[in-house]
């Protein structure tokens, strides 16, 4: 276990639970995980969930499935989130199905170092799907205050890793990015169209692609809050931190855009 200075009696717990911790301060998630990948994880096969995740009982019969029945040239699983928010399992907006590749045998699976906000992990072996279902629910989030507060800082850290990639081709991306590739390449795909497309009309299309199109407004309530909040705060945020980068604006010493007032 990589701890990056938890104060809640996590390690306490890990460590009376046989869990070897190793004391690491935090950078990135993407950073923190390769170094936790590095310290040489025992065991053929990988899981890789956050804290606010859970498997499923049929996700988990499926994983055990899997990972005993493939072939050497099988290095990753991909597994189905379902986000829910504020108690509400978003089933729409293009939110589900989510694949995402949790999964991986031990050695096989690379981050992306210029990743700032998420962290993703890739292999260069086949992939294959579980059945079942991967349960995220933040239940901090429940406080519109924390969600809003954690997003003003994400999207400070969105901003810069897109400002970094816009000018330094070299990291653009872990893997190539394709229309009809797996599904962590085709969502980098889209994610390089999206870099393309003007600040300050991103969040009003993202809005109409997600509630509109993809029919976000079919989760009720608790859908037309999230998206709204993606889109107006989170996403329109990224887009002034994003524009203040690129005009050369003062930051200050935590790495927020300073405003002019």
């Amino acid at each position: 276990m990589v701890d990056s200075g938890s104060i809640d009696g996590t390690v306490e717990l890990a460590r009376t639970l046989g869990a070897r911790v190793v004391q690491r301060p935090f950078t990135t998630h993407a950073d923190q995980w390769r170094f936790a990948l590095e310290q040489g994880l025992t065991g053929e096969w990988i899981v890789a969930i956050d804290a606010d995740q859970w498997v499923t009982p049929e996700l988990g019969r499926s994983l055990l499935s899997l990972t005993a029945s493939q072939p050497e040239d099988v290095q990753g699983v991909f597994v189905n989130r379902l986000h829910v928010f504020r108690g509400q399992p978003l089933r729409h907006g293009g939110l589900f199905p989510k694949w995402m590749l949790k999964v991986f045998r031990a050695g096989a699976a690379f981050t992306d170092d210029g990743e700032l906000l998420d962290h993703h992990f890739y292999v260069r072996g086949r992939t294959v799907k579980a059945s079942g279902l991967l349960i995220e629910q933040n239940l901090k989030e429940e406080d519109i205050s924390f969600w809003s507060g954690k997003h003003v800082r994400y999207a400070e850290r969105q901003a810069q890793e897109e400002h970094r990639r816009r000018r330094e081709p070299a990291t653009a991306w872990a893997k190539a990015p394709r229309l009809l590739g797996a599904p962590d390449e085709r969502i980098l795909w889209l994610k390089a169209r999206w870099y393309r497309l003007p600040l300050f009309t991103r969040p009003f299309l993202y809005l109409l692609w997600r509630y509109v199109l993809r029919l976000g407004f079919l989760d009720g309530r608790q859908g037309l809050v999230f998206h709204v909040l993606q889109a107006f705060w989170f996403r329109f945020l990224v887009d002034v931190n994003l524009d203040q980068l690129q005009r050369g604006a003062p930051r200050d010493g935590d790495g927020a855009a300073r405003g002019s007032g």
